[in-house]
């Protein structure tokens, strides 16, 4: 590990080097490549100078150890050796984390899609209730959250709502949220006081970038129609909408939220590459596409990653076993316990299985 942790440390002295080059300064596309190659890196090389300071003062400790010491200095100085001991391990542990192969899409933005799954009405209300819950998280990371597509229904809520969030390492933090959300509470028309299951289903997709995924124009059947929906009268009298049909895929994006037929298109598109882009990764990465098909399903209420219980105040992700009884406050975007619960025990799987 330790030679390893060199290797990067030079590459990371190198890369300083390049970008202080007057000839690549002057090369603007050469310049972001070695940026962009020095800050994948920087976290990594700076936990590892911190952890060889630690060890220094730490061999030192131990030295101090071997001379004659009254025994109130003596007690300070092995309380000290505890403290670096311990400061050692756990940046050991750091660096342990920090060695293991990225995901090449953990710095992207995401395009979130959540669908109402069972439970009707109900159902799209929750579909609501994701996407506030996701947007008020958004904001407390200060993220930039823009809307999509958005499928309403006359109640209030959703059968379908697609939105970019754009942010530093929003992928790698709401990746895991993939899958079915479930809840359990009483509807507010339900006369009896009867607690309804339902459910929505949340795709969490990293943006690509037009050099991820190459369209070609020949490939897509562009159609026009009228906006229907919220918008008011001049949406849904415009022909502004626009639905792209990927014809080698059978891919279909629709967007409607936009007055203007050109920004539809454009946010249309954004959709589109995602979805080329994850389909492109889940043919090479059999075993990836078959686990996100096992997390997303069908959106069947036996089907889980996590309950919303509101009887009890709960929430609960089936996949780690974690419980919290703060409903309202999750709701409210405070996700930050769960979601590095589900980044802890992820990273600890790859420690185990690179043992």
């Amino acid at each position: 590990m330790l030679k390893k942790l060199e290797e990067l440390e030079q590459k990371y002295n190198e890369l300083s080097e390049l970008l202080s080059d007057p000839q690549v300064l002057v090369n603007q596309s050469e310049y972001q490549k070695h940026a962009k190659s020095q800050a994948a890196i920087s976290d990594l090389v700076s936990a590892y100078r911190e952890y060889k300071d630690i060890i220094k003062q730490l061999e030192d400790t131990r030295s101090m150890l071997n001379e004659e010491l009254d025994p109130d200095m003596k007690d300070l100085v092995e309380l000290e050796e505890q403290e670096l001991k311990a400061k050692a391990e756990k940046l050991e542990s750091e660096l342990k984390i920090l060695l293991l192969p990225k995901d090449p899409n953990d710095e992207k933005n995401v395009i979130l899609e959540i669908r109402a799954g069972a439970g009707g009405d109900e159902a799209a209300l929750f579909a609501g209730d994701l996407y506030r819950m996701y947007t008020k998280y958004d904001e407390s990371q200060n993220w930039k959250t823009e809307l999509l597509s958005a499928s309403y229904t006359d109640i209030g809520g959703f059968k379908e709502i697609i939105f970019i969030i754009e942010g530093k390492g929003a992928y790698s933090k709401l990746k895991f949220e993939s899958g079915v959300h479930r809840v359990q509470r009483i509807p507010t028309t339900e006369s009896g006081g009867r607690i309804h299951t339902s459910t929505a289903t949340v795709a969490v997709l990293p943006e690509a970038e037009e050099v991820d995924v190459e369209i070609n124009p020949n490939d897509l059947r562009i159609d026009i129609f009228c906006s229907s929906g919220p918008g008011g009268q001049s949406v849904n009298t415009t022909q502004s909408a626009v639905r792209i049909t990927h014809l080698p895929t059978g891919i279909v994006v629709s967007c409607q939220d936009e007055k203007s037929q050109h920004k539809n298109k454009d946010k249309a598109l954004k959709v589109l590459r995602a979805r080329l882009l994850e389909k492109a990764q889940e043919e090479t990465m059999g075993e990836i596409a078959q686990e996100r098909k096992n997390q997303v399903g069908t959106g069947d209420r036996s089907e889980r990653i996590r309950t919303y219980n509101f009887p009890q105040g709960r929430v609960s992700d089936h996949r780690i076993g974690l419980t919290v009884h703060r409903l309202e406050s999750i709701l409210l975007g405070d996700l930050d316990e769960i979601i590095q619960a589900l980044i802890a025990t992820h990273q600890a799987e790859r420690l185990k299985a690179s043992v």
